[in-house]
């Protein structure tokens, strides 16, 4: 078992954003260079150098940690599911935000103990804020690396619901349940920075119903967890990371209280054909 202290801590921020600064280094170049992946996904040079900046720098930090990076998830899961512990990245989470060049893609690096997240960093580099969350600490925010929040849920209310969904679009099944909720304001953000906004307490409720993968939530989930907040998939259990050969995530609910979750699923459980 690692011991998570604050300066393990404060390390794998210092990373997050050494990454960030490999990120912007593209960025703000005119012309970015695109290939496209297996599943059809923008790669660019942005995240092959996020992904060597981190992986190099735990190497150095944890040598004793394997390293499981979305832009290295070619390891074969017999090796892997043998692992305790192991550190899950995505090197930019929110690629074609980054594309469309609206700020809202992140760098996110979670530690990963018995198929959970106890640790998670998200580092926004077009803004310089970080968010990180721990068990033993708490989850917090900091905007210039110095003047740090403690970060806390909303106490939240069906009656008055902020929801947050994906920059891109609000798809069918979601729209189907949003029409069954009388007041609600729907917030969009990109990458894992809807997480952030409910370990904020700027938002209620997070359902995702489509496709992400282990390395796109750990962090988040690290963060909303130790902040207070909830999440669980569709069939109202704990989702496990490393457990399966897929690293795909099932349907799943991040929310400020359980209360709210469970109104959620019930509603989904009448609403969604699984």
């Amino acid at each position: 078992m690692i011991n998570i202290n604050k300066k393990l801590i404060k390390e794998v921020i210092l990373i997050s954003k050494k990454a960030g600064v490999s990120i912007l280094d593209i960025y703000n170049q005119s012309n970015i260079e695109i290939d496209v992946k297996d599943d059809d996904s923008p790669l660019t040079q942005a995240d092959i150098a996020s992904h060597n900046t981190i992986v190099n720098s735990l190497m150095n930090l944890t040598p004793e940690i394997p390293i499981l990076s979305e832009e290295s998830s070619y390891i074969d899961f017999d090796e892997r599911s043998k692992w305790e512990t192991y550190w899950l990245v995505d090197p930019l989470d929110g690629t074609k935000e980054f594309l469309k060049r609206n700020g809202e893609f992140t760098v996110n690096i979670a530690l990963i103990e018995n198929n959970t997240p106890i640790l998670g960093v998200i580092f926004v580099p077009a803004t310089n804020e970080s968010y990180w969350g721990s068990r033993k600490y708490g989850s917090f925010y900091s905007s210039d690396g110095k003047n740090i929040k403690q970060l806390n849920v909303s106490k939240g209310s069906w009656d008055s619901l902020s929801i947050v969904t994906s920059r891109s679009h609000v798809n069918e099944e979601l729209q189907v349940l949003l029409n069954e909720i009388d007041n609600f304001n729907l917030v969009s953000r990109g990458s894992s920075l809807k997480f952030c906004l409910i370990a904020s307490g700027e938002a209620d409720i997070y359902p995702r119903f489509g496709l992400t993968s282990e390395w796109d939530i750990a962090a988040g989930e690290a963060i909303v967890k130790f902040a207070g907040g909830h999440i669980t998939n569709i069939d109202n259990n704990q989702l496990l990371y490393n457990k399966k050969e897929s690293f795909l995530n099932p349907y799943f609910i991040v929310s400020c209280n359980e209360e709210i979750s469970e109104m959620f699923l019930k509603l989904s459980k009448k609403k969604i054909s699984r």
